[in-house]
């Protein structure tokens, strides 16, 4: 790994959960630059389709190209067959791009989640082009391991939207409290049939301790 890559790699956490209906992304807003925190407005969950979000982590600069690469092709799927395209179509899609870019690679960890005909569902996408279907959650980033904790501790099937998001809400604030690269705020996406919605700081704000709502 090149010096220069370790000096403009990002940490970050990124969740993803699959409720009863709908599917939630969910990140937090910190972008670093080593020991530089270089943002601490940084957008990591972008709208690919209607009903189809994707979160990023790793280089910024790769993520923003594979976003805009990844828009045009959903566009395109639609005008050419007349249809929405599928997740896990879209999550292919991204996968045979990272594949075949793989010895001069775009550095980053993708989550692709939304609803379509046959439901909710995320895939996970590495650097490598490797793209698996998460059944239930799925963390990514610097602070995934600690994630990971509270959603193996508090995930539930069939889980409501509520519910998702409040375990998604916790299990970022978790990563934030131990992981250095993660923080600075959250941002929370709902994607159902019907909506694809950003959370209100407001009411996420209602969901943390009193001690906890600046993190």
């Amino acid at each position: 790994m090149s010096q220069e890559y370790q000096d403009v790699k990002t940490g970050t956490t990124t969740v993803g959960i699959v409720f009863q209906g709908g599917v939630v992304l969910a990140t937090e807003r910190r972008a670093t630059m080593g020991s530089l925190i270089a943002s601490k407005k940084a957008k990591k969950v972008h709208s690919i389709t209607d009903r189809i979000g994707m979160t990023i982590a790793g280089g910024v600069g790769d993520a923003q190209q594979l976003v805009r690469i990844i828009n045009v092709e959903c566009n395109l799927y639609q005008i050419r067959r007349g249809k929405e395209i599928s997740v896990g179509a879209a999550a292919t899609i991204l996968s045979n791009y990272l594949n075949q870019n793989r010895f001069s690679p775009y550095y980053v960890q993708l989550l692709v989640g939304g609803v379509d005909i046959g439901g909710p569902s995320v895939y996970s996408v590495d650097a490598a082009g490797g793209a698996t279907l998460e059944e239930d959650f799925v963390s990514t980033g610097s602070g995934s391991l600690t994630a990971y904790g509270v959603l193996e501790d508090r995930f539930k099937p069939n889980m409501t939207e509520t519910e998702a998001v409040d375990l998604a809400v916790r299990a970022l604030r978790a990563a934030m409290r131990r992981d250095a690269a993660s923080g600075e705020g959250y941002n929370v996406v709902v994607i159902t049939r019907d909506k694809f919605e950003h959370v209100p700081e407001a009411k996420i704000a209602g969901m943390l301790p009193a001690s906890s709502v600046t993190l």
